[in-house]
């Protein structure tokens, strides 16, 4: 039955059927690998982590429930075992003290119950249920979003994904992308995932504001709205790929706020217009920044707020924003803080794997969606390739030029090499010129289904993934919570984190008390005696939340070794 497979009778009763699962059932235990995981516990319930799992997720009878097998992908997560996969080399008898049992399930296994809760309707209904409830739970938070697209590269040769520019690479690479909506501190709400290159623009239009229109919180009324034609419902913060003036006229139509950097700013504005302001960040300290504030209306009419930042060196950044009530400083703190979304990216990326391929199975795309159409692009390339080339010979013709007493022999070679390069010349205008006609007569975009058959492509299965990253985004919003609580027990803000890994993969001794109603969670030292009495701060919040481990009446309580 495996390695540290203890439970023989319970397991040969779920293999035929007898129980519904094993019972989560805890025994004294010593020194348990990673135990300090469980310190996250009352923040991951508290993010949803089981809020609404039985409604939308059923599980077959057998010895693993549907809690356990979501707690032990959240522990997972936390303790930075970032795959299934890496489950062969951690010890089963170890993990699974933690969930109340004698082992954690094979890798094969987990999949296989992985494969059964991944159907595209219940993870879709119970992720987006759970996005409502973090907006709900903070209104304020929810009315300024950040949307932002990540390219999650793809190596594989199921199928062959169009490019995409990665920022990080540099490089024009095969993959998917991920658009993030997070609030101002980087926590994350929702994700939507596309296999195409139609853009941000096309995401927030056919993805993103029909969902955030129905689900963002204490939105204005109609009758406010009409009362005040300055208010908006919320306000969308996005990078330059976003600016668009018909978009900004488009949204505020539906009375949504915008704001992004101005990508075509004029002359830089006198030094005299800008004035020191203490700007208010996300988590709650304060920069002073130098702004200004104009009035500029776009090409379509629309007129919108221009707010500049001037650095020390004279260096002007321009944002735009149709949010008509936020003051200047509100506005420029809402837009430079969105490295807070970038933070994001680097962190998931770095500890929660947000880039690693989950499913390799591939499913048909929708062809009616419009991509870059492949006759298009092959004159592009020409046409850009043809006029670096004309630039050149260009160059080279002007730089040929007669100077001092020359022979006719001379006279006549420098005629002969300035008339080639002048027919050249002609021959490349010529044949430019053609090809920029063919472009101008070439769609740029057609549908999916009329590419050629070589040349079409399919979708990652996305599932799966769109599952592992609801339970990724539970852990980060969870691991955040704890962040915030230590940080008034550090001496630096940033160690937080840090600390907090440490926490989750430190061994910790298990105490159940079935009389007192209690498990105890001994935690074994850390690394500093800083470490430890923050760890000893931490553990009051948590004993106060008085949260009984899920599928028994045992309430938590958590403490140190010397405690």
């Amino acid at each position: 039955m495996g390695m540290a497979c203890t439970r023989v009778v319970e397991r040969a009763c779920a293999a035929v059927g007898k129980i519904d699962r094993a019972p989560t059932r805890f025994e004294p235990s010593l020194d348990v690998s990673s135990g300090g995981v469980l310190w996250a516990l009352p923040a991951l319930l508290a993010n949803g982590l089981l809020r609404h799992a039985c409604e939308h997720f059923r599980l077959p009878r057998g010895y693993y429930s549907l809690a356990q097998i979501f707690l032990l992908l959240a522990f997972m997560a936390l303790s930075r075992i970032k795959t299934v996969e890496q489950l062969r080399y951690a010890p089963p008898g170890e993990l699974g003290k933690l969930l109340g049992l004698d082992r954690i399930p094979e890798v094969r296994t987990l999949r296989k119950k992985l494969g059964t809760l991944a159907q595209r309707e219940q993870v879709a209904r119970w992720s987006r249920r759970l996005s409502r409830d973090w907006m709900q739970g903070d209104p304020q938070a929810a009315g300024l979003l950040y949307v932002d697209g990540h390219v999650r590269r793809y190596h594989g040769r199921q199928t062959p994904l169009p490019r995409r520019y990665v920022t990080r690479e540099r490089l024009c690479l095969r993959g998917t992308t991920d658009y993030w909506v997070n609030d101002q501190t980087g926590r994350p709400f929702f994700v939507v995932a596309t296999p195409f290159t139609t853009g941000l623009l096309d995401t927030l239009r056919n993805d993103v504001v029909a969902r955030l229109l129905e689900d963002v919180p204490d939105q204005p009324s109609a009758a406010q709205l009409q009362a005040d034609p300055r208010l908006s419902r919320f306000t969308m913060v996005f990078d330059r790929e976003g600016y668009s003036p018909d978009f900004f006229r488009e949204m505020w139509q539906l009375r949504i706020a915008c704001q992004t950097y101005n990508k075509y700013p004029k002359d830089n504005w006198p030094p005299g217009e800008f004035h020191d302001v203490a700007v208010a960040m996300p988590h709650g300290n304060e920069v002073v920044m130098a702004l200004a504030e104009r009035g500029t209306r776009m090409r379509n009419g629309l007129w919108m707020r221009e707010i500049r930042k001037r650095s020390e060196s004279g260096q002007q950044t321009s944002v735009l924003s149709t949010d008509y009530v936020s003051d200047a400083a509100a506005i420029g703190g809402h837009m430079f803080s969105r490295w807070s979304q970038e933070n994001f990216f680097k962190y998931m990326i770095e500890h929660f794997e947000i880039d690693r391929l989950i499913e390799y199975q591939t499913e048909p795309a929708d062809e009616t969606k419009k991509v870059v159409n492949p006759a298009w692009r092959k004159l592009e390339s020409a046409i850009k390739s043809k006029a670096a080339t004309l630039a050149r010979r260009l160059a080279a013709f002007g730089q040929i030029h007669l100077g001092g007493q020359l022979s006719e022999r001379q006279i006549a070679a420098y005629e002969r090499k300035k008339g080639a390069l002048r027919e050249e010349i002609e021959e490349l205008e010529r044949d430019l010129e053609q090809r920029k006609t063919q472009r101008r007569q070439t769609p740029r975009h057609i549908a999916l289904g009329q590419l050629p058959e070589d040349e079409r492509f399919a979708q990652l299965a996305p599932v799966r993934k769109q599952l592992i990253d609801t339970i990724r985004m539970i852990a980060y919003r969870a691991e955040t919570a704890m962040a915030i609580l230590l940080r008034d027990t550090l001496g630096r803000a940033d160690d937080a984190r840090p600390l907090l890994r440490e926490i989750f993969t430190t061994e910790a001794d298990l105490i159940p008390d079935d009389a007192q109603g209690t498990l105890t969670v001994r935690l074994h030292h850390l690394t500093n005696a800083m470490s430890d009495a923050a760890a000893r701060a931490l553990a009051v919040t948590l004993n106060e939340s008085e949260t009984c481990y899920p599928g028994t009446d045992l309430r938590l309580i958590y403490k140190l070794v010397s405690d």
